[in-house]
């Protein structure tokens, strides 16, 4: 075994990595960008390497300073996590050049792999069911576009070296190809710099499934279960689960010896996942039957390997770190067994009702459920709860990186037990200072699609109206909790300048509402998006009386420690959190979140008259100005595309009009909150 490895990643996965290298004696080297000097990853490693700036091209990038990092530092291995090199043959051979085992797979078998086109060839040769489309080497676009008729519609295009949901558009009809092509290529070059694509038949309902494997230098191979990856947005995973609902023994062992053989077929060594897709039209009556397609090989850990060990209760980067080390597989097929089920939720900062654009800020509040430290071995019991993170309190969700802020798993008896932790966990994850997916998650474990199993890749869009739905008026609760939160504040605020003051008994240092020719009263008025809620407060002889849209109350409490309260509004008891970050209060009750912007009560509503934004969402490159200065455009037309983490977002028309001004071109780098161009009525 390695007494010293070093890991080329950064956040939840370095950390996650670092946990069982600690726990098996391993010492653990960190490397680190600039912008990530005082992240959770490198506080958590024995040592730790600087190699380059924020920009993840000129760092985590970089092989060659990454393989001079462990050089330096005497580690024996790098374990390149997920994302950035873990799929790069070249990485992987240079890590052998230079004398380093590389905890995953040989670059053959990455080199077999990371071609999907050269893949799917590969996969056809042994044997392994493709889905319909155009793997090979042509990329005109007229010819891709004669492909895709040929297939028929919907079609998939897929960028051939990519994965993670990059590079990849589904096409309803002909004349819409030509442009998703476009996109499709410039989002793979970014991210892979490979604009190859293949195009696929695109199946309508299809279900996600992923099987997990694992390879050993003796020529061992066994498949540890399956996950459902179904719920996905924007082609990138939501929630995963082990095992697959409706998943029959004969298919799972069907999906795990097909994965084993696509395996084989390029002498893997490793932890690996062979991803397929299966038809739901002929599995509607139970059981996941019918017809299963080879996708993809990920020929590294994933980001949902976490349920496949709480259902397992096994320690995959253990393995890892065994079959890199040359020991062979610790369990034959026949030893493997599943227990219990197992959810995954990603939590991200990103704002689902805009199309999940991603949020970036600094976490002023972060609190998660309480979480049990995950036991491994064949007889452990599982935690009903484990948060895999990388960030803290007081952390800085940049624009360099993925957006996410944890993982959240859960664990159960069975999927019913594992759907209510779930539900419960996501109402005790509190963030403050980015825009979060969680109460959006938690609508999805909550609906009755995903609780009840009807899954496939399109449940998110099948269920828009429930997932997304309109803002409903301020309950009473949280009026009052709010109300009570800055009373408090204003009352403690009084109280320390009577106590800072040469006169503690001057008038001008009270609360008490009074006001000349008037009843005494505090006016507030809370925003929440578009709605504006004012209240009225009174001071009374014990506590408040608070007047709502729908009533007049009495509100009474005490304001505890870390920012909680606990009211009695009209007799009933209230439980919450309250946390003011400038004008705004966040308020957490009974598992939601709500922002309430504090307001002037003589503010005048700014005008909404135009509506919509021709500002950058969030810091970026300019990938394409669609239009030139002068051109009268109709509303929703695109106008810029802008590319920051990872993604591309179109900036449209908020209106029609005329384009004055063009503030920047393609390949600018922009700030947040910039005019990108002028738009005249």
């Amino acid at each position: 075994m390695f007494s010293k490895i070093l890991i080329a990643n950064r956040g939840e996965i370095a950390c996650r990595i670092a946990k069982t290298a600690k726990r098996l004696g391993i010492r653990v080297v960190a490397v680190y960008s600039q912008a990530d000097a005082k992240a959770r990853h490198v506080a958590f490693a024995h040592e730790a390497w600087c190699v380059g700036p924020a920009a993840a091209k000129e760092s985590y990038l970089r092989g060659d300073a990454i393989i001079e990092a462990a050089l330096k530092s005497g580690a024996q291995a790098i374990h390149p996590g997920y994302g950035f090199l873990s799929e790069n043959e070249d990485f992987a051979a240079a890590c052998k050049k230079a004398g380093l085992s590389f905890i995953g797979p040989p670059a053959s078998a990455i080199r077999a792999m990371g071609s999907k086109s050269a893949a799917k060839t590969l996969m056809e040769k042994a044997g392994v069911p493709l889905v319909p489309g155009y793997h090979g080497d042509r990329q005109e676009t007229e010819f891709l576009l004669g492909q895709s008729d040929k297939i028929g519609y919907p079609v998939l295009i897929k960028a051939a070296a990519g994965g993670g949901g990059k590079g990849m558009r589904v096409v309803e009809k002909s004349e819409d190809f030509a442009e998703a092509l476009a996109s499709c290529r410039r989002e793979a070059k970014a991210s892979f710099g490979d604009d190859h694509v293949l195009v696929e038949k695109y199946l309508s309902r299809p279900r996600h499934i992923e099987i997990q494997l694992f390879a050993d230098t003796q020529g061992q191979c066994v498949y540890l279960f399956e996950r459902d990856c179904s719920v996905q947005r924007r082609h990138q995973k939501v929630l995963e689960e082990a095992p697959a609902p409706g998943m029959s023994p004969e298919r799972r062992r069907a999906m795990g010896e097909a994965a084993v053989a696509a395996a084989k077929a390029v002498g893997y060594v490793g932890a690996g996942t062979v991803e397929f897709i299966a038809n739901t039209d002929e599995a509607r009556a139970g059981a996941l039957g019918g017809s299963f397609y080879f996708m993809e090989m990920n020929t590294r850990l994933q980001v949902e390997h976490p349920v496949t060990e709480m259902i397992t209760g096994l320690d995959l980067v253990e393995w890892q770190l065994r079959v890199a080390a040359g020991e062979p597989l610790p369990l034959s097929q026949e030893r493997l067994a599943i227990r219990g089920h197992s959810i995954e939720a990603r939590v991200y900062a990103e704002n689902p009702a805009k199309n999940f654009l991603p949020s970036t800020g600094t976490l002023r509040h972060l609190r998660s459920p309480d979480a049990i430290e995950f036991e491994v071995g064949p007889g452990a019991a599982p935690a009903a709860v484990r948060i895999d993170s990388g960030v803290r309190e007081g952390d800085t969700i940049s624009p360099y990186y993925d957006p996410m802020i944890a993982k959240l798993i859960v664990w159960g008896e069975t999927r019913g037990v594992a759907l209510a932790r779930m539900a419960t966990a996501l109402g005790e994850f509190e963030v403050v200072g980015v825009t979060t997916n969680i109460e959006f998650l938690g609508r999805i474990v909550k609906g009755r699609a995903f609780s009840s199993g009807d899954l496939d890749t399109g449940l998110i869009e099948r269920n828009r109206k429930e997932l997304f739905p309109g803002a409903a008026p301020l309950r009473d609760e949280v009026l009052a909790t709010a109300a009570f939160a800055e009373m408090s504040r204003c009352e403690a605020m009084a109280r320390e300048r009577a106590q800072a003051s040469g006169d503690p008994n001057s008038p001008w240092h009270q609360v008490d509402s009074w006001r000349l020719n008037d009843t005494s009263h505090h006016a507030l008025v809370f925003s929440e998006g578009k709605q504006h809620t004012a209240v009225t407060v009174w001071q009374a002889a014990s506590g408040y009386r608070l007047r709502t849209p729908s009533g007049e109350f009495a509100l009474s409490g005490e304001a505890g420690p870390d920012n909680r309260v606990h009211l009695r509004l009209d007799g009933r008891s209230i439980a919450a959190r309250a946390v003011r970050i400038g004008m705004e209060w966040n308020i957490f009750l009974a598992g939601e979140q709500h922002r309430l912007a504090l307001r002037d009560e003589l503010h005048e509503l700014e005008s909404e008259a135009h509506g919509g934004s021709l500002a950058a969402p969030m810091p970026g490159k300019v990938i394409a100005v669609l239009v030139k200065k002068g051109a009268r455009v109709e509303k929703g037309a695109p106008l810029v595309i802008l590319e920051a983490m990872k993604m591309e977002h179109t900036i449209t028309a908020p209106r029609a009009g005329k384009v004055t001004e063009i503030r920047y071109v393609a390949g600018e780098q922009v700030d947040e909150g910039v005019d990108l161009l002028l738009l005249e009525d």
